[in-house]
């Protein structure tokens, strides 16, 4: 189905072909390769299970920054907007590629969808050559998903932070995700809150935004939110990458040109145009994952495989 504005079109057959073939192996590249030795989520988690805070989140930002992704999220799905310009013209058609789930340490046989911090999900998806979503991203995504999940709370407390928590509620999603049929790398929505870019992080600087978990019908369980610090992360977190490419009429521009446009923000933003939007996603950065970017470059071909 196509997004247009804020509202969802009859689906566009023709249109919706075409922009399958945008979304490129290419816009994955900046993503290591994930080495022969790396680790499972099982060995992740053993290593994780009595960590939490800044430890943990050092663990899991060094997993992903050398590659420890496994292979289904590296095929991206187009997701497409379509309205006119603030200005009134011609129809006007967005195309953005996402990631078909949440970012995961491990393989394809054995992943841990991962909940992390806003300056580490910042720093990744600029290595990456990504970006966080805005929640009319966030909207149509879900809109245009493949499989839908049922949002899964669990009882909160103090333990929603925890690698437990982390590892039981990933099981949750598996097992209903395999139980509707949805396979790995399908485009899937309705499991996870999502860490998203909005100008809210302007006047509410070192907070963590979040925004969805989808019931049925498309109405999110979690209207968006700066309630919580940075480096707050808890179970119902996740992070979902686009492309830092996005594609108007068939011709490519970058993302943050698109959000900082006045004439086609409001297509992808609800609040319209975001100003300096590459600075706002930069300046979210820690010193410390900064670091490790820097340390964790490795080149394409140190592995054989690129993801599990």
């Amino acid at each position: 189905m196509l997004f247009v504005g804020t509202l969802i079109a009859s689906p566009v057959t023709a249109s919706l072909n075409d922009s399958e073939h945008i979304c490129k192996p290419s816009l994955t590249e900046a993503i290591p390769n994930r080495t022969l030795d790396a680790v499972d989520a099982s060995g992740f988690v053993a290593t994780a299970r009595e960590l939490s805070g800044k430890k943990r989140e050092a663990l899991i930002l060094d997993q992903l920054m050398t590659g420890n992704v496994p292979g289904f999220l590296r095929q991206l799905h187009p997701v497409t907007f379509k309205g006119k310009k603030r200005n009134g013209g011609a129809e006007t058609t967005i195309t953005l590629c996402v990631t078909p789930d949440y970012l995961a340490v491990g393989s394809d046989r054995d992943f841990l969808r991962v909940p992390i911090g806003m300056n580490t999900a910042m720093s990744v998806a600029e290595r990456f050559g990504f970006a966080l979503p805005t929640t009319r991203i966030v909207d149509a995504i879900y809109a245009q998903a493949d499989g839908h999940l049922v949002p899964g709370p669990m009882t909160p407390g103090p333990q929603m932070t925890s690698t437990d928590y982390f590892s039981r509620h990933n099981r949750l999603v598996e097992r209903q995700r395999r139980a509707k049929g949805v396979s790995l790398g399908a485009l899937m929505a309705g499991h996870k809150k999502d860490l998203v870019l909005t100008n809210r992080l302007r006047s509410k600087p070192g907070r963590v935004a979040i925004y969805g978990w989808h019931r049925r019908g498309g109405k999110p369980i979690q209207p968006l939110s700066t309630v919580h610090d940075a480096e707050y992360a808890d179970y119902s977190h996740g992070v979902r990458l686009v492309s830092a490419t996005a594609y108007v009429n068939g011709e490519e521009r970058t993302l943050y040109d698109v959000l900082e446009d006045p004439q086609l923000a409001s297509l992808i933003s609800k609040e319209g145009r975001i100003p300096d939007a590459a600075q706002l996603a930069a300046v979210k950065r820690s010193t410390a994952a900064v670091r490790v970017v820097a340390s964790a470059k490795h080149p394409r071909g140190a592995s054989d495989n690129p993801g599990g």
